[in-house]
């Protein structure tokens, strides 16, 4: 609905990973130069992890899109709880070797032949491995052995593996896991965006699908949606698809930080936990004092009063609107379901001519 009211080609913030709408964070810039080293090294494992939403998926697909495929062959798998051995056969998958009925020998033939085919091309093989905190040691073990794979002294194969933060714990106090340990030349932590950062990120988003600058942004909404998502990606691409839906339905021209505050109320009677509110920054020892206290108190006291005044006000706005939301959405829904059976129907009919054609 959002898209074509504010005239938008697409949805700027979807949760699906899309490497158009990468977005060179500080954090991220700096895994991106992790792998670049990575690549330029040419062996051993590059290990980032992050929190759920933090944009990892959408780093390896921006660098997958990014490198010549001419000289770098790279496959990416998203492992499960898999064992050694059916690891490897998701390696060999993604090469495009068959695995149906193989033994493990015979499989690690073909990888390595496969693999040596390639070197002879000129063109690296990367393999790229998603989600490792569900690996059990059998099949981090088995990437492990992957990574001896060499010809004329040069290794073939290098592994990035992207994770939770749970892997780095793991990683780095696992007696089991020091082989592995020593092969990783590289590692990054994927933290939240700053507050700063979060701004440019909407407007980064927004013009990839062609945003003309309708609703304008009050720089309060960027505040308020940075104490709200945290600064996490997907946080705050689930919280901007509502303020611009309700944008929209307001017909505001205007997203500031009394629509985010209103969208978030909304969001917390519907599912309390759908939104955490990231803690204050703590403040400097030095700056505490007797006489800063009590004043910044009151003047707290006097802004969430007025914070209070004014979300109430829009609710109340919003409960006066609601009826004509619901025969909006009502109206859409009518429309969708006429579209869906007019396809049907469409289809139908097109199948019984080709039926009738044979």
């Amino acid at each position: 609905m959002y898209n074509d009211h504010f005239g938008l080609t697409g949805r700027p913030f979807q949760l699906t990973p899309d490497p158009r709408f990468y977005f060179d964070s500080a954090t991220h810039r700096k895994a991106m130069a992790y792998l670049g080293y990575g690549l330029a090294q040419g062996e051993g494992f590059i290990v980032v992890t992050g929190e759920i939403g933090s944009g990892k998926t959408t780093l390896v697909g921006y660098l997958m899109a990014s490198i010549d495929p001419a000289r770098v062959n790279a496959v990416k798998i998203v492992s499960t709880q898999v064992e050694g051995d059916d690891m490897l056969r998701l390696v060999a998958a993604s090469f495009g070797l068959p695995t149906e009925n193989v033994e493990k020998g015979q499989l690690l033939e073909r990888i390595e032949r496969f693999i040596v085919d390639r070197a002879r091309t000129g063109q690296r093989t990367l393999l790229i491995v998603d989600e490792v905190q569900n690996l059990p040691f059998s099949s981090l073990e088995e990437l492990r052995m992957l990574s001896n794979f060499q010809a004329k002294e040069q290794a073939m194969l290098q592994i990035f593996l992207l994770g939770q933060p749970e892997f780095r714990d793991r990683l780095n106090n696992s007696d089991q896991l020091e082989q592995l340990r020593q092969r990783v030349i590289a590692t990054h932590h994927l933290t939240s965006m700053e507050m700063h950062e979060v701004g440019p990120y909407i407007e980064h988003r927004m013009k990839i699908v062609n945003w003309t600058g309708t609703p304008r942004f009050d720089p309060s909404a960027f505040e308020a949606i940075y104490q709200h998502a945290g600064g996490v990606p997907r946080r705050i691409n689930t919280l901007m698809t509502r303020v611009l839906l309700m944008a929209s339905l307001e017909k505001s021209a205007v997203i500031d930080a009394a629509l985010i505050g209103a969208v978030i109320a909304d969001l917390s009677v519907e599912n309390p936990a759908a939104l955490s509110a990231v803690a204050a920054e703590p403040v400097k020892p030095e700056a505490v004092s007797v006489d800063n206290v009590r004043p910044a108190v009151h003047a707290a006291n006097a802004q969430d009063q007025a914070q209070i005044r004014e979300l109430s006000a829009r609710l109340e706005m919003l409960e006066a609107k609601s009826e004509e939301q619901e025969a909006a959405l009502r109206r859409v829904l009518g429309l969708l379901i006429d579209w869906v059976e007019r396809d049907e129907a469409v289809r139908s009919g097109y199948d019984l001519k080709q039926n009738n054609a044979r």
